[in-house]
């Protein structure tokens, strides 16, 4: 496990949302404030606001990778095509790892914004079972692809 994995998975622990346990674990190399990489990606937990979309982990890695090669030039058309690239890179090998990068898929039709969905997530351990190995390789892809 890398520094930026453990780093992670630490920020997850604590109560931090995958997505933002990822970006935050980037902070240093990326020279990211890491309050405002925490707030930045705090809506893409649990795959967008809980409806289970991508992944929250990979929104993280997506986000790393944007403020790495990203386009902030009108002109600068190779930024975005080396970032659409290296996006697709990042979802299609966490997919290979993974099975998808679609949350409810990964979560096996867990329902999040219910009560019962939220309870079924915690008595089947899916944060730990799941979610912690998303979140391990979603930084370990990245960091690859960085």
């Amino acid at each position: 496990m890398t520094i930026k994995t453990e780093a992670a998975t630490s920020k997850f622990l604590e109560g931090f949302n995958c997505a933002q346990s990822v970006l935050f674990s980037f902070c240093d190399d990326l020279q990211l404030d890491k309050n405002s990489a925490l707030k930045l990606s705090c809506g893409f937990g649990g795959g967008m606001g809980r409806k289970e979309e991508v992944c929250g982990a990979v929104s993280g890695g997506i986000m790393a990778i944007g403020l790495k090669y990203g386009k902030f030039e009108k002109s600068d058309k190779t930024s975005m095509d080396i970032t659409y690239k290296k996006t697709r890179e990042l979802m299609d090998a966490f997919a290979e790892k993974q099975g998808t990068f679609i949350c409810r898929k990964l979560l096996g039709g867990c329902e999040l914004t219910t009560d019962e969905g939220q309870k079924q997530f915690k008595e089947l351990d899916l944060r730990n079972k799941v979610c912690v190995p998303c979140v391990q390789n979603a930084v370990e892809i990245t960091e690859g692809i960085l």
